[in-house]
């Protein structure tokens, strides 16, 4: 049978990237229309599972195919220290060496014992990896560089490498050369939307505030009606186009859910050695998806939370799947309507509640109330 052509695991390319062919074609006009373009720099931002991670590494395809470079990061701990290493073939920059005093151990060689000082990356140090690299590049070739979780980034790491890029963009400018031999500089980053807000309006971090900004939302049923029927076909199966409204229905949209219905429909089918995908099979499809979904997102979406959040959490599993009422909710828990209001704010910008309606509050994560109801 041909291989299953969805891809649910994280960060791994679906055949397609349904509603988002728009982001993908500003980025590569960013490439082709050369030093300036406001789309080589980029904002992507979106609920968990929205597929920031995926459209990073369809970006940083992209960016291969034109003969650009990459350097993928994760905005953990060292960050900077990680693209100063990468930028530079993986060799650590040594700022100081000693190898004295000499020691001499009976029976043993004389050796020499010293330290060794490793640079702390700075604006300037990454400044200079990147001048270094770009240097040794072909005439109007460049580097993308991708910065996936940017709600965990250090303050000073994020400053470190936003001035350090708008420094090497500004060094590029002032080359007594033409464009199109200029080497480029493209920076793409992505996060939860209230977390990348703070970065964003960060008086020292101006610079990405001239970022092109894409929030990242479900995906229209239509839309993924559609992408199942062409990539089943693609891939040497069919499915209906009634069997693929109800699997397109199903994932709300959501495109991890996207990827779980249609991995698990193809996986129905194949067991029972169909070519074709039937309702049955997206029945057993949708159990399944359900099933990983709520193991995989909303199970560590509560268990990433302090205990105050889940404990406010749990009160509103009594009301679901109608909204709740934060005074509801304060009374239910014994606290003050300010401590109720306080961790309504802060489950708001974790994304995991909304508060749009006044008053009122409800899981804003697919199939939460589902998980939180199971518990």
């Amino acid at each position: 049978m041909p291989a299953n052509p969805f891809k649910p695991t994280a960060g791994k390319m679906p055949p397609i990237l349904i509603g988002r062919e728009d982001v993908i074609s500003d980025f590569a006009e960013g490439i082709e229309n050369g030093a300036g373009a406001p789309s080589r720099l980029m904002l992507l931002s979106g609920q968990r599972g929205y597929g920031k991670t995926v459209l990073l590494v369809e970006l940083a395809r992209v960016a291969r195919s034109y003969g650009w470079e990459t350097v993928r990061q994760t905005a953990a701990e060292g960050m900077c220290g990680r693209i100063v290493e990468a930028l530079r073939g993986g060799r650590a920059q040594v700022t100081s060496a000693t190898l004295e005093p000499s020691i001499s151990i009976p029976g043993v060689v004389g050796a020499s014992v010293g330290k060794i000082g490793l640079e702390r990356p700075s604006s300037l140090s990454v400044r200079q990896a990147i001048e270094e690299r770009l240097a040794a590049m072909e005439d109007g070739k460049g580097i993308l560089f991708t910065i996936d979780e940017a709600q965990a980034a250090r303050r000073g790491e994020m400053v470190a490498l936003a001035t350090a890029i708008q420094e090497v963009i500004g060094d590029e400018d002032m080359r007594d050369v033409p464009d199109s031999k200029k080497h480029g500089i493209a920076f793409a980053f992505a996060g939860l939307p209230s977390i990348v807000d703070d970065l964003v309006n960060d008086k020292v971090l101006t610079f990405l505030q001239r970022a092109t900004r894409h929030n990242l939302d479900a995906i229209h049923v239509p839309d993924v009606r559609n992408a199942y029927v062409q990539t089943v076909v693609e891939a040497g199966m069919h499915v209906g186009k009634e069997a693929a409204q109800e699997a397109a229905e199903a994932s709300e949209g959501y495109p991890y859910m996207v990827q779980l219905v249609g991995y698990y429909m193809w996986q129905a089918a194949n067991r029972r050695r169909s070519s074709t995908i039937e309702h049955g099979d997206v029945a057993q499809a949708i159990d399944d998806a359900h099933r990983v979904f709520l193991d995989a997102v909303c199970a560590p979406a509560y268990r990433g939370l302090t205990k105050a959040q889940q404990t406010f959490l749990d009160a509103m599993a009594t009301d679901w799947p109608s909204p709740s009422s934060v005074t509801a909710i304060a009374e239910r828990l014994g606290k003050s309507r300010s401590w109720a209001s306080a961790y309504r704010r802060s489950l708001m910008d974790a994304n995991v509640i909304d508060g749009s309606e006044y008053g009122m509050v409800s899981y804003s994560i697919p199939h939460f109330g589902e998980y939180m109801s199971a518990k």
